[in-house]
């Protein structure tokens, strides 16, 4: 592998998933030559079970300590990384990148930044469980198998989406989805997900998205993608037919082959991103 080339990906999961459900990419890129790093939110060392057994490390959790933690594991690297996010791991690339972190950045079925105000039906309803009861808001909020088919799984049979439930779903921080969902932007000021779009440090960006994703639907990355300004390369590549279980449903290898080439067609060289 060429010395100015990135060595490393970063693969940063969303919410309501942990590392496991990068589990199929990591011996996939590694097959390729790449380091891959699979970095958990803190406290989310412990397994899928151990964490549907203790939620308050969910709960407490908050996103300028996740990014923090994220931004130190891509410090300690001797060359700048492909960050790759998908959900809410999206806008954590996002704000990562905005930190000048990062070769080249990937959303996948992302997450949107502060600003971006499309908020499709689907994805309303997709959240809305999580926002009928404002006493919980605090809590960590799991999805019921019927809430996480519709929201992540629609293109899966009942059966295989029972499947990916069982082994992947944990729950997220209902703090978050009250901070960075359909209310995310009738708060005053910049919020903890804010990033400079007009930042010309930014390493290159590309936004993936899933034609079928409910809770992330193809508007929102494309509305996302829009606001950023200046010379940094942007684009968007739209996968129709997809869930945003678009990582881990059938054909998920043509996703990663995606973005893999056009992070590397892309990549700031190390001596790029010292200048």
């Amino acid at each position: 592998m060429s010395t100015d080339r990135p060595d490393t990906i970063v693969l940063i999961h969303g919410l309501w998933m942990t590392p496991r459900s990068w589990e199929t990419w990591v011996p996939y890129y590694e097959a390729k030559g790449y380091r891959v790093l699979t970095p958990g939110y803190p406290g989310f060392e412990i397994e899928v079970e151990a964490l549907r057994e203790s939620p308050s490390v969910i709960a407490e959790l908050t996103v300028p300590e996740v990014v923090d933690h994220l931004a130190g594991v891509i410090g300690e690297l001797e060359r700048p990384p492909i960050v790759m996010g998908h959900s809410f791991g999206g806008a954590l690339t996002q704000l990562l990148l905005d930190r000048g972190l990062g070769a080249a950045g990937v959303a996948i079925n992302g997450a949107p930044t502060e600003g971006v105000r499309v908020q499709p039906l689907s994805q309303i309803k997709s959240i809305f469980p999580a926002l009928r009861n404002p006493t919980k808001r605090h809590d960590a909020f799991g999805f019921t198998h019927d809430q996480f088919h519709y929201a992540f799984t629609n293109t899966l049979s009942e059966e295989d989406s029972q499947q990916v439930y069982d082994r992947y779903h944990i729950a997220a921080p209902a703090a978050w989805l009250w901070a960075y969902g359909v209310f995310a932007n009738l708060k005053p000021g910049p919020q903890e997900t804010w990033v400079n779009y007009e930042n010309p440090d930014r390493a290159p960006l590309l936004f993936i998205t899933g034609g079928e994703d409910h809770i992330m639907p193809p508007s929102v990355q494309h509305s996302n993608a829009k606001h950023y300004k200046g010379d940094t390369i942007t684009e968007v590549h739209d996968f129709e037919g997809r869930s945003h279980w678009t990582c881990g449903e059938p054909g998920w290898e043509a996703i990663a082959d995606d973005a893999l080439e056009w992070a590397l067609a892309h990549a700031r060289t190390p001596a790029a991103t010292a200048s």
